[in-house]
């Protein structure tokens, strides 16, 4: 059985692609390095992270990009010998305005080398590559197209262009093929071709609650697209009581059996449609086509358990539950917030990771932060750490993080002397709240940081070498999720939040003088009853 979600935390807009007997799925890294997740599979229950594609600013420039800006909803696809990766940098998206550049980049292989990015256009976002092979052997992109206009749909519709895969740049002009159903907001938007048509499936309704995924056909390429009769593909909007909620963003896959599937976002809420503090995560669906040739998922709605393809089992290691650093480069559970890891500021090494201080937690330039994704409810995040501070501008340690207008964060820093303390501090919606008490150190003292989540709750604990103990406060875990990190003011779209809670290491060095945090492992653990 598949056992959804497959892909947990923090793992949205994902589109699947089989080359042969292999399966991966990309999913949206937005501020985070490296960008654009992908993870391998060969029966679509057992996944492994592969990482991040776009892994250097050579690839992928970040530099003060918004919360939730950065790498929106690629595109992945195989074609001519060759992966295909299309991907939007969102460098703004408030004040009725964003800047949309699109790239493409190829490789050989899904591990790379990755060719250098080169321009498509910036009309739109969520940009995907539909490769003819049963027609004209032609390629073509699609993306949403935005209308900056105030007087305007912003969502214009869903665009296509062709592409030429030789030169790698775009050929002719682009048409608007849907201007997709009711719901409103089309985006998302995939191409499949199956017995004479083609099939457009796409995101509507927003990505909150009223989620979900459409699916219209044309014989024709340039249409017109009729939807389908039977309305939404999937969707959980009309069911509060569903496990899993915010269905849609759907991309579809044929196993080598022509067993059908269709991977798209969930979410899982603390509450009925509450804050979903794990993001959205992906999940998959079983899909079948009637005798018409409408493909269609039991219900359209999302379930937790689904039967599995007849393959052939594929297990893979579970991922360590221990990071003692002790590998060449970082493993692939861990990213880095808007730039990359690199020996100017993060240096692994057996049995200690170094971390040069970055920008303040609302720097977007050079941060110091190495996070994982949170996967569970109930979890919990332990290092070990010797630091030095020596002002109270040098800070390092553990956060429990969003973006940089909600976090929590237990950290050791300085008194005005230069005597060594812990302490814990949080943002929410921007504002700052000292919590008391402050604990006195002994400088040079290894200290133990460890973050236990209970969704809503969040504790911190510390061990100084005297036995484990618990601060006196219980902090909102609920502020790290997309319904919290929303804002709007006066009727205007401040920011957005896309991702999903994060667990990691952090380090400030305000005034610039080249302190460093020695971290000397990471553990990461889920529960479950109780158990681990």
């Amino acid at each position: 059985m598949i056992h959804n979600p497959v892909l947990r935390g923090f793992e949205p807009d994902p589109v699947i692609l089989r080359v042969g007997d292999d399966f991966y799925i990309a999913t949206s890294t937005f501020e985070w390095y490296p960008g654009v997740r992908i993870h391998h599979s060969r029966d679509l229950v057992n996944w492994r992270s592969l990482g991040g594609v776009l892994d250097s600013r050579r690839l992928l420039d970040l530099t003060g990009v918004p919360d939730s800006g950065g790498i929106w909803a690629p595109g992945l696809s195989y074609a001519g010998g060759l992966f295909h990766l299309v991907f939007t940098v969102v460098d703004t998206y408030a004040e009725g305005w964003k800047d949309l550049p699109n790239y493409v980049t190829t490789a050989s292989s899904i591990e790379g080398p990755w060719s250098d990015p080169l321009p498509l256009h910036g009309r739109g976002f969520d940009v995907s590559l539909f490769h003819d092979d049963d027609g004209d052997g032609r390629s073509w992109l699609l993306n949403m197209r935005f209308d900056w206009r105030p007087d305007r749909e912003g969502f214009a519709g869903i665009e296509i262009q062709e592409y030429d895969r030789e030169s790698r740049t775009l050929v002719g002009e682009p048409r608007t093929i849907s201007t997709g159903t009711s719901a409103g907001v089309a985006e998302g938007p995939h191409l499949h071709r199956r017995d004479g048509w083609y099939y457009l499936v796409h995101a509507e309704g927003g990505t909150g609650y009223e989620h979900g995924a459409a699916v219209a056909r044309s014989r024709d390429l340039f249409g017109p697209y009729e939807t389908d009769p039977a309305g939404p593909l999937l969707t959980s909007r009309d069911d509060p009581s569903l496990e899993l909620q915010k269905a849609g963003h759907c991309s579809l896959v044929e196993t080598t059996a022509g067993q059908w599937y269709a991977a798209h976002i969930v979410a899982r809420p603390h509450t009925e449609r509450g804050r979903c503090v794990l993001g959205r995560e992906t999940a998959l669906q079983p899909v079948t086509w009637t005798d018409d040739g409408w493909p269609r998922i039991a219900g359209a709605v999302p379930a937790v358990t689904v039967p599995a393809p007849a393959l052939r089992p594929a297990p893979v290691p579970e991922p360590p539950v221990h990071d003692r650093f002790d590998t060449p480069a970082l493993r692939p559970d861990w990213s880095t917030l808007r730039r990359p890891a690199g020996d100017d500021w993060i240096e692994p090494a057996p049995g200690r990771l170094r971390m040069r201080g970055g920008q303040s937690p609302v720097g977007r330039r050079r941060p110091s932060l190495l996070a994982r994704r949170v996967t569970a409810a109930r979890c919990s995040f332990e290092t070990s750490l010797t630091f030095a501070p020596r002002t109270p501008d040098h800070m390092a340690g553990l956060t429990a993080y969003y973006n940089t207008r909600n976090w929590h964060y237990l950290y050791v820093t300085a008194e005005d002397d230069g005597s060594p303390v812990l302490r814990a501090l949080s943002c929410e919606a921007g504002r700052l709240t000292a919590h008391q008490p402050t604990i006195p150190l002994e400088p040079g003292r290894v200290v133990v940081l460890r973050a236990e989540l209970d969704v809503p709750v969040l504790r911190f604990s510390y061990d100084t070498g005297r036995g484990a103990e618990t601060l006196p406060i219980e902090l909102d875990a609920t502020v790290l999720s997309d319904e919290h990190a929303d804002e709007f003011h006066d009727g205007q779209l401040r920011v957005l939040g896309f991702t999903g809670a994060m667990l990691g290491l952090w380090a400030q060095d305000l005034d610039g003088t080249g302190v460093h945090a020695d971290f000397a492992y990471a553990t990461y653990r889920t529960f479950q009853d109780g158990r681990a």
